[in-house]
């Protein structure tokens, strides 16, 4: 009896034991089931998807831009969250915020403020100004998610000399077409009032043969037109914002408050910067706005001439403004990147490189020649040398260094830091050919080449037109 009832309760325990399985076997197919359902839904794509929710409510950042940085310039950010940004302009100009590509505000003026939505990020990403050379400038915002793993910037625009610029082939020669920038410079004109108007642009030039740059110009010219006049002269000069982006306009002749008339102004303004040219000497002027050495850099730079009250008549007056190219790809802005590591790509002689070379400079020997040499850099010196003679007058910074007369010497070359400028003068014994250089001659090989050629002989090599 005993043994029957055992055999029963073990056989009760059985059926229950399978009873379970089953109830769990089911259990685990509908589970299977169900989360090949739930994969199913999270792989649908299209309208009918259903929208991912966020973990949390936004995350609302303020953000101060101003005249070359972002305050914040960086953020952690929960991940899951949407991120917003209240976005305020602070600085002297217009500025923007946004990845590249992606959200982006408005370009914003002065005081002006905007909210900009990124949405829930996921990685690192960077923020940028669009303005040209602002991102490189340093109007850059990096956004890290926390948790997420190192990467590489997401939206990152910058331009940072990797390689991507033009190429100078400085044995090529110019199209047929092709016309070199007129040294000969013009006396001052009469009177002692001088109504300018210069407009700044944004231009596509040639720099070398076949080598194009969006440079910014005065009037769409590299240098700018040469001003001239006299000591005691008034200058009412117009500037005029014809180009897409802030321009500004600072002349080293003048005596004027930096934040009235040197104030950048957006496209479409206009200003006047009026002053009296108090004293004598070959000044530079430029496009100041933020930043200066990107603007200077890629083109808007020109020279002004206040003579002195006791110069001597010439034969012939040149002027010649040095510079340096910074080459970005064809066709785009001069690379700021490289402007910041003092690696130019050319020196050159009126902005081309060579090109008095291609196109010699024409006198006659026993004629007295004046040549005006204003370094515009923004960042070489030069030593202007002409091979061949010797200068008997030399006019720098405002004064006379050396004149002709009774136990007076000669000079070799006048060197000028950038921004300063003078003169020289002298004259060619002989009919021939005569070299004119830096005599850093590592930049003579890099574009600051050209001849004058007395009297009438051949170019030579590599010199025609």
């Amino acid at each position: 009896m005993t043994t029957t009832t055992e055999t029963r309760t073990e056989r009760d325990h059985g059926r229950a034991a399978e009873s379970w399985m089953a109830v769990a076997f089911g259990v685990a197919c509908f589970a299977a089931v169900f989360a090949l359902i739930a994969t199913g839904l999270a792989l649908r794509t299209g309208d009918d998807a259903a929208p991912a929710a966020a973990a949390g409510p936004a995350q609302v950042f303020q953000v101060e831009l101003g005249d070359l940085y972002v305050s914040p310039s960086s953020l952690d950010v929960e991940p899951g969250r949407p991120v917003v940004l209240e976005v305020s302009n602070g600085g002297a100009m217009p500025h923007d915020l946004g990845i590249p590509g992606g959200p982006v505000t408005s370009m914003l003026d002065p005081g002006a403020s905007e909210t900009l939505e990124l949405g829930v990020l996921t990685e690192h990403t960077r923020l940028v100004c669009t303005v040209p050379g602002h991102e490189a400038g340093g109007m850059v915002l990096d956004i890290f998610v926390k948790g997420a793993a190192a990467a590489a910037p997401a939206g990152s625009g910058a331009h940072g000399g990797g390689g991507d610029g033009a190429v100078i082939d400085f044995n090529a020669t110019p199209a047929p077409e092709w016309r070199p920038f007129d040294p000969n410079l013009a006396p001052a004109p009469g009177g002692t009032n001088h109504e300018i108007t210069l407009r700044a642009t944004e231009t596509v030039i040639e720099v070398a043969p076949g080598v194009t740059q969006e440079l910014w110009t005065f009037n769409d010219q590299v240098p700018g037109p040469t001003l001239r006049g006299k000591v005691g002269d008034i200058f009412t000069v117009t500037l005029v914002n014809e180009g897409a982006i802030g321009h500004s306009i600072d002349f080293h002749a003048s005596k004027v408050a930096w934040n009235d008339e040197m104030r950048t102004i957006a496209p479409g303004e206009s200003l006047v910067y009026q002053f009296e040219a108090k004293h004598a000497g070959s000044f530079m002027y430029h496009c100041g706005t933020a930043p200066a050495l990107h603007h200077i850099g890629n083109g808007m730079h020109g020279a002004i001439i206040i003579d002195p009250p006791d110069l001597a008549p010439v034969d012939h007056e040149f002027v010649f403004v040095q510079s340096e190219l910074y080459l970005g790809p064809e066709g785009q802005p001069g690379d700021l990147t490289k402007m910041q590591r003092d690696a130019w790509d050319a020196v050159t002689f009126n902005g081309y490189v060579n090109q008095y070379l291609h196109a010699p400079i024409r006198v006659e020997p026993g004629e007295r020649v004046r040549a005006w040499v204003q370094n515009n850099g923004p960042s070489e010196n030069s030593a202007f040398h002409i091979v061949g003679t010797v200068f008997d007058t030399v006019f720098k910074e405002g004064t006379y260094l050396l004149r002709p007369g009774p136990g007076q010497g000669g000079s070799q070359a006048i060197d000028l830091q950038p921004s300063q400028g003078g003169f020289v003068e002298f004259t060619f014994d002989e009919a021939g050919l005569y070299p004119i250089v830096t005599h850093k001659f590592s930049n003579v090989g890099k574009g600051a080449l050209g001849l004058f050629r007395a009297g009438d002989v051949a170019a030579g090599d590599g010199a025609g037109h």
